[in-house]
């Protein structure tokens, strides 16, 4: 049972290999729990689950959150993905096609993996693609009430859904303390990744993020990829944008109809195997 565990800013996935588990469909909810649990497992913020048949020139890839839900798609999910691809020697030009739940995206390899830019999609609002409960209609600056404080937030999906609420200062302790109430609230049908956005200048924004599924986390692909579209779209920011996050930074480019291209580091950390032992606790 092989495992190849990467981190992309701090956000840490395991690639299991489905060739490498062949009596497994795939991973269920109790083994997709224990294996990511940072005390009874090998310890990830997901699961990385491919590559998997798909159209011709393209690789299959599902995404396990470590509460067993599974994601649409995850931008540094994406980047590890690819970078697992090329050190395996499964791919040998510089791009690429992904599938995901999410839709296709088109990897480019740069530095020899470690650094990689993903055109992720383009980047909606409306409220029924998200999606956002009530009438059909772009969610931008609406309110929204948690626990003892109302929040100004936009909504936004680039294949997985998005809360980014602007604020004019922002920390880790205010997505730990709202971010779980904001992920579950009934605004989102099928829950939602959390954004609390600062802008720190025309081509410079700071986010502190609570991921669906997965919890407070160091950083997001998809997060800064939504987090940028949803400055530019409120007139704050340029085309051009850094992201700041606890474990690093990642470059988005803005195109026409809010079409993304994210650049950002992957780092490998271990290559292992999972020994039966693990399975029999239950978490």
């Amino acid at each position: 049972m092989r495992f190849h565990k990467y981190h992309a800013l701090g956000n840490d996935y395991l690639v299991l290999d489905p060739a490498d588990y062949p009596t497994w469909k795939e991973p269920n909810l109790a083994q997709i729990r224990v294996i990511c649990h940072r005390n009874f497992g090998v310890g990830s913020d997901g699961i990385l689950w491919g590559p998997l048949p798909s159209r011709p020139g393209a690789f299959g890839l599902r995404i396990f959150n470590p509460d067993g839900s599974e994601a649409e798609k995850s931008g540094n999910g994406l980047r590890i993905f690819s970078r697992y691809l090329w050190d395996q020697g499964r791919v040998r030009d510089a791009a690429f096609t992904v599938e995901t739940p999410g839709g296709f995206v088109e990897s480019v390899i740069k530095d020899a993996g470690r650094l990689i830019t993903v055109d992720m999609g383009h980047v909606s609002f409306a409220s029924a693609q998200i999606p956002v409960a009530g009438p059909e209609r772009e969610v931008l600056n609406e309110r929204i009430k948690i626990q003892d404080r109302e929040f100004s937030f936009c909504a936004a999906t680039i294949g997985n859904p998005h809360c980014v609420l602007p604020l004019p200062e922002i920390s880790a302790d205010l997505a730990r303390r709202y971010g779980p109430d904001l992920e579950v609230h009934p605004n989102f049908p099928r829950r939602t990744n959390v954004q609390f956005l600062q802008v720190l200048d025309r081509r410079n924004i700071r986010i502190e993020i609570w991921e669906r599924g997965a919890g407070y986390t160091l950083a997001s692909g998809s997060s800064s990829s939504a987090s940028a579209a949803v400055a530019h779209r409120l007139g704050l920011v340029d085309r051009q944008v850094t992201v700041h996050m606890p474990g690093g930074q990642i470059a988005i480019e803005i195109g026409d109809r809010y079409s993304i291209r994210m650049t950002g580091t992957v780092n490998k950390v271990a290559d292992g195997t999972m020994h039966p032992d693990l399975f029999a606790v239950t978490v």
